[in-house]
């Protein structure tokens, strides 16, 4: 089976694109999956047209995209994904997130090993340091990847943007000093959420992203502990939250004037 086939065929999981079929004719090879009517993660985040996406939206997608690759480092045969970008997570009609295009999956360490050596591919931006300088490949290079991600659906930013200031143009480079201090935080914060998302979660969520940015493999958590961590965010639970409420004020011709307030609520935001 072409490609990522072959993995994609032996592997079942709720947010795995379902493989359909396959067709090997002469020269020519085609993978039919289930048909993910609200395209990718990318289409959606970044969309010009679109509605920005809610904050509940974007946490049951970083979820069940967790528990995709959660799935595949845990397998039988380990896998890991390689190519984790929003571009690869693609959307059911309820935002449900599926895992796609496994063309650059590859079997993961077995035994005591640790990491795999292999040709550098992926994609720059979300590719994990060590694997770029040392072509070391371990799940967690797809922690760091997953980092990026999180924190593209934090930041409403592109992992890399050239049309930014140079010193905007890679996310990490400019997210990672400002999750370090606490007060600067909500700096990062997609300002299409107008302040309509739950404080506490959102902190916990940047620091999630941040320890999977950890430049140190072994410092970063398992994609199973990650999954533990989105799953309390979700704004289902009915846990006391701070939403944050964002004024804007035109008094000064040309000139913005922020004011933010939290709030204490309890239970879950309509």
């Amino acid at each position: 089976m072409a490609g990522g086939g072959h993995i994609s065929g032996q592997l079942s999981h709720p947010n795995l694109v379902k493989l359909i079929g396959y067709c090997c004719q002469d020269d020519h090879r085609v993978l039919i999956y289930e048909y993910m009517p609200r395209g990718s993660v990318e289409n959606n985040l970044f969309s010009r047209v679109l509605l920005p996406l809610p904050w509940s939206t974007r946490m049951k997608i970083a979820l069940g995209a967790a528990k995709g690759l959660a799935f595949l480092h845990e397998a039988d045969k380990p896998v890991i994904y390689r190519d984790f970008k929003t571009s690869n997570i693609l959307l059911d009609l309820d935002y449900n997130a599926k895992l796609s295009d496994f063309g650059l999956a590859k079997d993961g360490p077995e035994g005591d090993k640790s990491h795999v050596s292999t040709r550098i591919m992926g994609t720059y931006g979300y590719a994990a340091p060590e694997y770029i300088m040392t072509g070391h490949l371990s799940p967690r290079s797809d922690v760091y990847s997953f980092g990026v991600v999180l924190l593209e659906l934090l930041t409403g930013r592109k992992s890399l943007d050239k049309s930014r200031p140079a010193r905007e143009q890679n996310l990490t480079d400019w997210a990672l000093p400002l999750l370090k201090e606490k007060k600067k935080l909500l700096n990062i914060v997609d300002p299409r959420l107008q302040g309509d998302f739950p404080i506490k979660a959102f902190h916990k969520a940047a620091m999630l992203a941040y320890h999977c940015l950890n430049r140190n493999p072994k410092a970063r958590p398992l994609m199973r502990d990650i999954v533990d961590s989105l799953d309390p965010l979700q704004l289902s639970h009915p846990l006391p939250i701070e939403k944050t409420i964002v004024t804007v004020s035109t008094e000064v011709p040309n000139q913005h004037q922020f004011n933010v307030k939290t709030v204490t609520e309890f239970g879950a935001p309509l």
